[in-house]
């Protein structure tokens, strides 16, 4: 019995023992055979396909646009200051920080009662001054009257000796009469010399005299204008700033007391770099008067206002480079936009034709594209770049009609086969992500095809931000719209 029992359990050994024997020569087996498969795969390799996305390189005619930045200034302002010393005893109540005043309003006021009294006390000089210029005009017509009196005398007795003087040639008259006749003569001319020193005298005194009353009449209008500015009023409609003033404060002559700031007149100074302040020359090397487009943003509000170039600055300034370009505000909105706003300025430039504009990504930096060529390969050629617009440049020189990648990598060149995906358009993805009416029908997608979809999402260029970004939160959940995932898998096919 015993010896029956070892021997089925030595039957049993052998049989566990040729069972594992026979397993591990299957498992030798297989190795041996997937080596062998391993090797002739690597005697005949498969040529790698890369995926890329691909678009048509299409002639346009496009206006680039710089985009510069500028603070908003008012052309016209002007800083309000007292011509006279005094106390200020009255002002506006819109004469403060913001506060809106129109012209002619009285803005302050410098207590006037001296100014009043020197106008007074120059009234009283310019009338003494006119009795003065009266006293002398009378004196001097005396004195006229006086001289022509003399001279008629010493007409008469030059006369007489005349006549003595002929009598004596005669034998009538005697030597006596004679020398009484030259001396009542000489006495005639003494007399007239007299009268006539008067009268320069006369004139002299008159001419003082109407000098004198125009320094009192200056004096007084002087006094009357000082009188005069010791009220400023506004000389335009204007909003304040830099009010210093304060009720019952003294202030001095030519004291600053706040800035009138028109806010229709507005103007925005911003900085271009030399190569663009060249594009913005007309042929005869003036600059153009182009419209630019000015943008300010504040929160979520944005207010855009239309501008025209005047004028380029006078220099360039110490340690700038470019040129500063002033543009005049067309339709300023005061309530919206004021002095020192921070703007974005966008500037049209020469329209440019028979060009592409392609995304960034496809050229390098010397302008050369990949083409899609026969049977998928890739041809490169260089084209002429002409601008840089942000996320895009245009470029000229290419061969218009053919398609090209949108994004280069390191893996894809020259020769290279590549697998080409159109590009959604704008109006596919708005289909893809409109909300059905009915509700969709949801699947659950394996690792490896929700991996192709995103993959493909996420490589399109011509998206959206925002519709890419809502189609890959959908892809990302567990359960996706069979609609959804159809439209991007025929996209793919394609």
């Amino acid at each position: 019995m015993k010896f029956l029992i070892r021997s089925l359990g030595g039957l049993f050994v052998f049989a566990v023992t040729l069972g594992f024997l026979l397993l591990a020569g299957g498992q030798i087996f297989l190795a041996m055979q997937a080596a062998q498969n391993d090797g002739s795969s690597a005697r005949t390799p498969r040529e790698r396909m890369f995926s890329v996305n691909v678009d048509t390189l299409e002639a346009v005619t496009t206006t680039p646009v710089i985009t510069s930045y500028g603070n908003l200034e008012s052309w016209r302002s002007l800083e309000l200051r007292s011509s006279v010393a005094g106390k200020l005893v009255e002002f506006a109540p819109e004469f403060r920080d913001g506060g809106i005043v129109t012209a002619g309003q009285v803005l302050f006021q410098i207590d006037p009662t001296k100014l009043e009294t020197t106008v007074a006390l120059a009234e009283i000089d310019v009338a003494e001054a006119r009795g003065e210029v009266a006293d002398a005009t009378a004196a001097l017509l005396l004195s006229q009257a006086e001289m022509d009196a003399a001279q008629a005398q010493l007409t008469l007795r030059t006369q007489a000796l005349e006549r003595q003087q002929d009598l004596q040639s005669r034998g009538v008259s005697t030597e006596l009469d004679v020398e009484s006749a030259v001396l009542a003569q000489s006495s005639a001319q003494q007399t007239l010399v007299g009268r006539q020193q008067a009268n320069a005298q006369a004139v002299t005194r008159s001419a003082r005299a109407e000098i004198t009353l125009n320094r009192k009449e200056i004096a007084l209008e002087e006094a009357r204008r000082m009188l005069a500015e010791a009220k400023v009023t506004a000389s335009f409609d204007g909003v304040m700033s830099e009010v210093t003033a304060v009720l019952g404060r003294l202030v001095s002559a030519n004291e600053k007391l706040g800035v009138l700031i028109d806010p229709f007149a507005l103007e925005v100074a911003f900085r271009v770099s030399n190569t663009q302040f060249a594009r913005l020359l007309d042929d005869g090397g003036e600059l153009r008067r182009s419209k630019v487009r000015l943008i300010l943003t504040y929160g979520s509000t944005r207010v855009e206002a239309d501008g025209k170039i005047e004028r380029a600055g006078a220099e360039v300034g110490d340690g700038q480079i470019g040129r500063v370009l002033y543009a005049r505000v067309l339709n300023a909105d005061a309530s919206l936009l004021r002095p020192g706003d921070f703007l974005t300025v966008e500037i049209p430039e020469q329209p440019l034709d028979n060009v592409a504009v392609i995304p960034a990504s496809a050229a390098t930096a010397d302008g050369r594209i990949l083409l899609l060529g026969d049977g998928n390969r890739l041809e490169e050629v260089t084209a002429t770049l002409l601008r840089r617009l942000g996320d895009e440049i245009v470029v000229s020189d290419v061969p218009f009609g053919r398609t090209y990648v949108i994004e280069r990598s390191s893996q894809i060149g020259t020769g290279i086969q590549v697998n080409p995906l159109e590009p959604v358009s704008a109006e596919e993805a708005a289909a893809i992500t409109a909300a059905p009416a009915a509700e969709p029908e949801m699947i659950t997608l394996d690792h490896e095809r929700r991996a192709k979809l995103i993959a493909f999402v996420e490589a399109n260029q011509s998206m959206a931000a925002d519709s890419k970004a809502r189609i890959l939160s959908e892809l990302a959940l567990p359960e996706v719209s069979l609609e959804l995932v159809e439209r991007f898998e025929a996209k793919m096919e394609q």
